[in-house]
């Protein structure tokens, strides 16, 4: 059972990691929500489709994807937390509410470095899973499956079916990231941290409900938990079964979706199709390429040469939220104004080595502190807080 056990963590770890180094990377080459760029005439040709390739295979592979599987990853912490509560003989509810509380808290601290940070969507959608964590693994499924369809956008377009005089409504946070941007363009600490904390959630909140991440978000809470009561993570024939069938099916479902996201306009420029049905189609893409990501990902993880390769993802891993403040921090740092300011001056392939060398740093710095000290310094105080006046 110890090695059951020793080989699921590792595998959580690994893939928390990899969220983690995709999240980094694509973050690096937009600036950590920057978008301010040279202008293309600065550089040659080649290097211009070089940016341009770069951007376009990244935001394919880790664009919404990197959330997605950390919110996997999230309802199945759940999981094994509430479990090991309910064999003590208590309810893991009131607490885990309290959990949230100090999930905002870290929150508000990152969001100071990273506008549009995600800690707080987490804290605040997580409470559904306090809603569902009696119930069991059929309805788990499928309240999983209702909200991963995307109903407001779909509630939205039957609206406009019965009344076809109506308009979908916008959140117009446009505004809010300009004035984040004067921010991040400044050589002001002060400035950055004031904008970033009046602007800064408010934008990420309304932009998540605008593209479909909020809904897309608890429905991949429900999904982790109604993963971790399956015991798919665990290293066996029935979870192996599992993982190979969802790569195929996952596979299967993504080639028509992102044929039709591309060709989308050739078959519709009504703007509420744009404004619902291109969503869905969207979100439903993402979820089919999350989905081959984390299969994918497990199933190459029963190799051992994989395992060594992912050795260093897995230090990020066990210290994710440490890992997540820490990227925001130094990417601010070396992108913004008062810092470095590297921001206006490079492009998308000077960016992801940019990237790569912040990966580096992160993956060394995680892994003299996990060796040194077990656990992420944030992740021993969430801890800690958590249960605090609590008998363990």
């Amino acid at each position: 059972m110890d090695v059951i056990r020793k080989k699921r963590i590792e595998v959580v770890d690994a893939l928390r990691g990899f969220a983690i180094m995709g999240i980094l990377l694509l973050h690096s080459i937009e600036h950590f929500n920057f978008y301010v760029f040279p202008d293309k005439s600065t550089q040659p040709d080649w290097l211009n489709r070089l940016d341009d390739s770069i951007w376009e295979t990244f935001f394919f592979l880790f664009g919404g994807k990197g959330y997605a599987i950390f919110a996997i990853l999230f309802g199945f912490t759940f999981c094994l937390m509430s479990t090991k509560q309910l064999n003590l003989g208590k309810d893991f509810g009131l607490r885990f509410f309290w959990r949230m509380i100090l999930l905002a808290c870290f929150a508000f601290f990152n969001g100071l470095f990273f506008p549009g940070e995600v800690l707080l969507m987490y804290s605040m959608v997580g409470l559904i899973l306090i809603v569902v964590r009696k119930w069991n693994e059929k309805g788990l499924l499928i309240a999983s499956i209702v909200l991963l369809a995307q109903p407001i956008e779909w509630g939205h377009y039957l609206y406009y079916l019965c009344d076809k005089t109506y308009t979908f409504p916008t959140w117009q946070s446009g505004g809010l990231w300009r004035l984040l941007a004067e921010g991040q363009q400044g050589t002001s600490f002060f400035t950055l941290i004031k904008n970033n904390t009046l602007f800064g959630h408010k934008a990420g909140l309304m932009w998540a409900l605008e593209v479909g991440r909020l809904v897309q978000t608890a429905g991949l809470f429900i999904l982790g938990y109604w993963i971790g009561k399956k015991k798919l993570f665990i290293d066996s024939n029935k979870s192996k079964r599992f993982w190979k069938q969802t790569l195929i099916i996952a596979s299967v479902a993504f080639v028509p979706l992102f044929v039709l996201e591309l060709n989308f306009e050739n078959i519709t420029d009504l703007k509420i199709h744009r404004d619902t049905i291109f969503k869905v189609i969207d979100m439903y893409g993402n979820l089919a390429f999350t989905l081959i990501l984390v299969s994918g990902f497990i199933l190459l993880y029963q190799s051992e040469v994989f395992r060594k390769i992912s050795t260093g993802l897995r230090y990020c891993g066990r210290m994710s939220l440490t890992a997540y403040v820490f990227q925001s921090v130094l990417g601010g740092f070396v992108f913004y104004g008062y810092g470095l300011g590297l921001g206006p001056s490079v492009r998308h392939t000077a960016s992801l080595g940019i990237g790569i060398l912040l990966l580096i740093i992160q993956i060394q710095f995680c892994k003299f502190w996990i060796k040194k000290y077990g656990q992420g310094p944030l992740e021993k105080l969430w801890h800690k807080l958590t249960w605090i006046r609590q008998d363990k």
